[in-house]
């Protein structure tokens, strides 16, 4: 039998003027007589808050207005030559919190602004440290340790279920899980390869890694839970860039070595060039959605910046032609 809904329709709402709604929302605008419905608009970069303390090579986790920053490389130079500092930011300004347990830079971050972990790291000369910290929104704790120490992984995931791959030196291939108790070691990347990214949303079971080097990567690989699938490169090879998003629908922004401001979209197929950082960059704390996501610190001065990406929804007018 058919569904009243299938011989009727839906009904549209009538409205005087364009609602603040969600993406795929029809409605007709009785002002304007026309109906019309929202739609992501083009993304783009801006400058956000300063933060409170000089940095690179920090961790990052959380979006473009809610946001934690950790660690990293001490400006200008010091002895140590890293710092604890975690910063907090509210998509306007950064706030100093609680720091680290351990100084260190090069650590990979995944999660949220109130619950984050960050994932091995340099606090000195090598070797790298295998100190995993979580963070519940007020502190730090120590937790297991990575199996493999190293820095400048990919990583994506949140506190109880995390993966870090790749990192060095020398780059290995090597891929851990945590469930939020224990690490698993599980396959290897096709290609072994340090200071490369991840999107930063993604999951255990469905992940996205690309880029990396020196020299500069331009692979991507993508992860199913079980195996890794080389998949369409970047158009640009870049190491020490940031990600966010998910495996299929994903980020990747800045780079070092020769330094970039170029963001690529990822659509689970290939990758578009879209819109440039403000500031060609690498090595910051990042991470984020497709929609909202972030970077902090810089190799570049001024070492206090950070960016937001952002892709507003949009009113369209459906047209019949």
């Amino acid at each position: 039998m058919a569904e009243y809904k299938g011989i009727k329709g839906f009904k549209t709402q009538s409205l005087a003027s364009d609602p603040s709604l969600v993406e795929g929302q029809v409605w007709y605008n009785t002002t304007s007589n026309a109906l019309k419905y929202l739609e992501l608009a083009a993304g783009t970069w801006a400058s956000g808050g300063t933060l409170n303390v000089a940095r690179y090579n920090n961790g990052g986790a959380g979006t473009g207005t809610a946001a934690i920053t950790f660690g990293g490389t001490k400006l200008p130079p010091g002895t140590p030559n890293t710092i604890d500092n975690t910063e907090s930011y509210d998509g306007t300004s950064w706030t100093e919190v609680e720091d680290l347990n351990t100084e260190r830079a090069f650590m990979s971050g995944v999660g949220t602004q109130t619950a984050a972990l960050s994932v091995s790291g340099l606090a000195g000369p090598p070797p790298a440290q295998s100190a995993v910290e979580n963070w519940n929104g007020t502190s730090w704790t120590e937790v297991t340790d990575i199996l493999t120490p190293r820095r400048n992984m990919g990583c994506c995931g949140i506190t109880t279920a995390a993966l870090v791959s790749g990192g060095g030196p020398p780059g290995v291939a090597i891929t851990e899980t945590y469930d939020g108790t224990s690490w698993t070691e599980v396959a290897d990347l096709n290609s072994a390869r340090l200071n490369l990214a991840g999107a930063a949303k993604g999951t255990t079971i469905a992940a996205l890694m690309f880029g990396g080097g020196p020299p500069d990567s331009a692979l991507t690989e993508s992860f199913d839970g079980t195996c890794w699938s080389a998949v369409n490169v970047m158009g640009s090879g870049r190491y020490k860039l940031g990600g966010a998003g998910t495996q299929t629908d994903a980020l990747a922004f800045g780079g070092a070595g020769s330094v970039s401001a170029l963001t690529e979209s990822f659509n689970g197929t290939s990758w578009t060039e879209v819109a440039d950082l403000g500031t060609a960059q690498g090595s910051f704390g990042y991470n984020g959605t497709s929609i909202n996501a972030f970077i902090a610190g810089s190799d570049v001065p001024a070492y206090k910046t950070s960016e937001e990406w952002l892709r507003p929804l949009a009113a369209k007018t459906v047209t019949v032609t």
